[in-house]
């Protein structure tokens, strides 16, 4: 994708509000555009660079052209997603005017995921009031400096709520889900890992990411599947076991509601593989 998809000449940055489609996540791409994003309502996953991070209201990131990323929404409630993009030469020139302060951070993070934020509630309001002021008027080169000085800014300076308001335990929790060990089990698997009450990690990852135990396991056994189906030539029973279902009606139910085909069908579609282009498929 190209910043002329979105852009006239005489345009610097493009911006939207925009609802999330249900379904699985369709389309990853990268881009010769840097962008702003953030969660304005419900929750998400974005898989970023092969990574898959649950994001909550307020988490956002600053993705670089180099980037490979796409979304999709979680929980039941809808998800509405704030973006602002704009043309390389702009991120270029604020590093060039403020390198003190931004050279290897932000949109020039070197590392192999993207710099990440999660907006306290003050940050959130003035955000949504910055986009307000950002689109009653030309989408000019000063408008979009301007505004990506005073969040880049605000970005870099600690808040009073961040990250950190979600528990360590939490987060320490979801990465453990990540592991086959630990997702094989199901919630169960999930609650040991956090090592808190049923009750308080329902209601805690309920609040932070709006989804219960079930569904983040689901999607980390779904994300597994996938990878097994495009690297090896597994049967489909034996993914699903590998993943800890057993009853391939209910796995074949997961799977088409995280991707959005079948199992197979995901496989015939995805799979690339200049070493055995013949897998086996099932």
């Amino acid at each position: 994708m190209t910043a002329q998809d979105y852009l006239r000449p005489d345009e610097a940055f493009h911006l939207a509000q925009r609802k999330l489609e249900r379904g699985a996540i369709k389309v990853l791409h990268d881009h010769d555009y840097v962008e702003l994003f953030w969660i304005v309502s419900g929750a998400a996953t974005h898989v970023i660079n092969g990574q898959t991070m649950l994001l909550s209201v307020g988490c956002g990131a600053l993705i670089r052209p180099s980037d490979r990323h796409g979304f999709s929404p979680q929980g039941s409630l809808p998800c509405h997603l704030a973006n602002v993009m704009f043309r390389s030469e702009t991120a270029a020139r604020l590093l060039a005017h403020h390198r003190d302060e931004f050279d290897g951070h932000l949109f020039w993070h070197a590392g192999p995921e993207p710099s990440t934020f999660t907006l306290d509630t003050t940050r959130r309001a003035r955000f949504a009031q910055a986009l307000v002021d950002l689109e009653g008027g030309p989408r000019s080169r000063a408008r979009i400096e301007g505004f990506l000085l005073t969040a880049l800014t605000s970005l870099a300076m600690p808040g009073p709520e961040s990250r950190a308001a979600i528990p360590v335990w939490l987060d320490a929790a979801i990465n453990a889900a990540r592991r086959p060990e630990v997702f094989r089990a199901g919630a169960a698997g999930f609650i040991g890992a956090a090592g808190r009450s049923h009750e308080h990690v329902c209601r805690c990852l309920k609040t932070h990411f709006g989804v219960t135990p079930s569904m983040l396991v689901n999607q980390m056994r779904m994300e597994h599947a996938g990878r097994l189906l495009i690297g090896t030539d597994l049967v489909t029973a034996d993914i699903a076991v590998d993943c800890g279902i057993d009853n391939m009606s209910h796995f074949h139910a997961l799977f088409r509601d995280h991707f959005g085909m079948t199992p197979r069908r995901y496989r015939l579609t995805r799979h690339r593989d200049p070493v055995q282009p013949a897998l086996r498929h099932n």
